[in-house]
């Protein structure tokens, strides 16, 4: 890569909020064959007013994303070093909380009509049944083992939840890393951070611009209703 994803998620080098699909902007149709039917049919232009509408989720995603590419408006020339220790935390909090609210709550709702989100829900419910099985008795284990194979098979099946566990991983690592340098238990490194953020940061930034695009406009009118959209609980 030319610049370093640790720059351009936690220091806010990267394009920024116009990077990506930008709100306002109609998916393009290769995005809408690959995520949906390729054999959609051509629906009549939006009206302003309807577009505005439709493309409400995308436009609230697209926040949080520019708050997450922005992460800090300085660069890390200018960050102290327990400064840097501690943005790089604060981003792993939010990532974590987003990601939480997404699989338990926007998720669902998006999967009563998206077949997409309806993956990542299985998913994410095979994820905690699987915990819920693990403090069973041993009497369960032929089961416990059908479920972690239907688990397996939804994650495979759902790119949305194979990024999160993608991002989870790396940024598991990232997090010690800055909690060990906190403590004194390591030396801090920039090098050695940048590293450790390049391993999973490149998914995120996939990741982020992805649902962004999930939820535009173009998308979301195959699925919903203008009146479903106005009452839509997010």
């Amino acid at each position: 890569m030319e610049s370093s994803t640790f720059d351009s998620v936690v220091q806010g080098q990267a394009t920024g909020a116009g990077a990506g699909p930008g709100v306002g902007n109609a998916v393009t149709s290769d995005a809408v064959s690959n995520a949906g039917n390729m054999a959609d049919p051509v629906l009549p232009p939006l009206s302003p007013g309807d577009f505005t509408v439709y493309n409400r989720l995308a436009k609230q995603m697209d926040y949080f994303v520019s708050c997450t590419r922005n992460g800090s408006s300085q660069g890390t020339a200018e960050l102290t070093e327990r400064q840097l220790i501690e943005e790089g935390l604060r981003l792993t909090r939010y990532l974590e909380a987003h990601h939480s609210i997404e699989e338990t709550y926007i998720f669902p709702l998006l999967a009563k009509k998206m077949p997409q989100f309806r993956a990542a829900v299985n998913a994410h419910n095979h994820q905690h049944q699987d915990r819920r099985h693990h403090r069973q008795s041993e009497m369960e284990e032929d089961h416990q083992e059908d479920n972690k194979e239907d688990k397996e098979e939804e994650e495979a099946n759902c790119e949305l939840i194979q990024q999160h566990r993608a991002i989870h991983t790396g940024m598991e690592q990232f997090e010690k890393y800055l909690r060990d340098c906190r403590s004194k238990k390591e030396a801090f490194s920039l090098p050695v951070l940048k590293a450790k953020m390049d391993s999973w940061g490149e998914v995120l930034l996939k990741h982020l611009d992805q649902e962004v695009e999930e939820l535009g406009a173009e998308r979301m009118r195959r699925f919903w209703s203008l009146e479903e959209m106005v009452t839509f609980p997010i």
